[in-house]
């Protein structure tokens, strides 16, 4: 054993300075991050549940037989005419022939079955159309379509940007493809007036369209896409438009055309003289014409209703089957006074 060497001191004079104290790592307390604040802590019983579905069934069924009628009360006449509205020689092909640049005319006869009082809506209805397309919905100029001063604010809107090395106001292929089918309407050989403003919101024409923006070099390139615009019209009453931009969720969609503001006797026969002209034979689409009624609840939509009365009837048959569970095996419960919140002080 080395005698010479040093001892180590334990005293408050040692050397060595003392391990650093260890840091702990619980977090402070407090009743809101240890979830103990009060709080309602129901206790489920039987007689609760079941009355909890009655009470929702009560509520729903009501409800759902409301909606049915009124969507039953809507009078509404489809017709799909871009098949029929094709002449017979041109069925083998008909991209080549809405592509052509003869007159494309075709008259349709509708037959009202029964009573539809005014307001009547006119919708164009278009199958297979994706305008939730991402590249679709991205291709547009929101600021070039509020503001005079953004007329060159095309970077979003290609390919439809530029056309003979100008800018199009509007730009975009949302624009370039607006519907250019159109309608007109006679009864009895008198014609229909067909009223066709204030078809759009009213918050897109005072705030998303500028009423001193005015279409400029619209469809004049190579590939025309749709319908022109009338550049002394301002984009703000542009209603058909306006209508066109505000895109689709769904592939299968309607579009309001314009309104016919007198009642159609059942039996009336109704002449429809239309513009077949927009192409969706290049996508196998659709393109049908409606004409619809409205009820307190909008226009013809079974599903509400039925989802309700499915909501209503599930929770009255859980309801009745709890009921019968309860009185054929009825469970004693247990004391809640033996509950953890009930039990410990501050409850928890």
């Amino acid at each position: 054993m080395n005698s010479n060497a040093t001892p180590i001191s334990l005293g408050n004079g040692s050397a060595d300075s003392p391990a650093p104290r260890r840091n702990s790592k619980r977090p402070k307390y407090s009743r809101f991050t240890q979830q103990e604040l009060p709080a309602c802590k129901p206790i489920l019983t039987p007689r609760w549940v079941i009355s909890a579905f009655l009470l929702v069934s009560v509520v729903f069924i009501p409800i759902g037989v409301a909606a049915l009628f009124a969507s039953r009360d809507v009078v509404e006449i489809v017709d799909r005419y871009d098949d029929a509205c094709v002449p017979p020689g041109s069925k083998s092909d008909k991209v080549q022939y809405i592509q052509s640049p003869a007159k494309k005319s075709c008259s349709r006869t509708l037959k009202v079955p029964k009573l539809m009082k005014s307001p009547i809506f006119i919708y164009y209805q278009l199958n297979n159309f994706y305008q939730n397309h991402r590249r679709y919905v991205k291709s547009r100029s929101d600021d070039q379509l509020r503001y005079n001063t953004s007329a060159d604010e095309v970077s979003a809107c290609k390919p439809e940007d530029m056309a003979n090395g100008n800018p199009i106001v509007p730009c975009g292929l949302i624009a370039w493809s607006l519907f250019n089918d159109t309608y007109s309407f006679t009864l009895d050989d008198h014609n229909l007036t067909v009223n066709k403003n204030d078809i759009s919101w009213k918050s897109d024409r005072d705030h998303k369209f500028g009423e001193n923006v005015f279409p400029k070099n619209f469809q004049n390139g190579t590939l025309i896409g749709g319908a022109h615009l009338n550049s002394s019209i301002p984009l703000s009453e542009q209603e058909h438009l306006i209508v066109w931009m505000r895109t689709a969720a769904l592939p299968t969609f309607r579009k309001l055309y314009g309104r016919i503001e007198q009642d159609l006797q059942a039996s009336d026969l109704i002449h429809v003289t239309l513009e077949n002209n927009y192409n969706t034979y290049s996508f196998g689409g659709k393109k049908m014409l409606v004409l619809s009624t409205a009820s307190w609840l909008g226009g013809k939509n079974d599903f509400l209703g039925i989802a309700y009365l499915t909501v209503g009837g599930m929770c009255f048959f859980l309801a009745m089957f709890f009921a019968l569970i309860y009185l054929l095996k009825p469970r004693r419960l247990g004391d809640p006074s033996y509950l953890s919140w009930n039990r410990l002080p501050g409850g928890h």
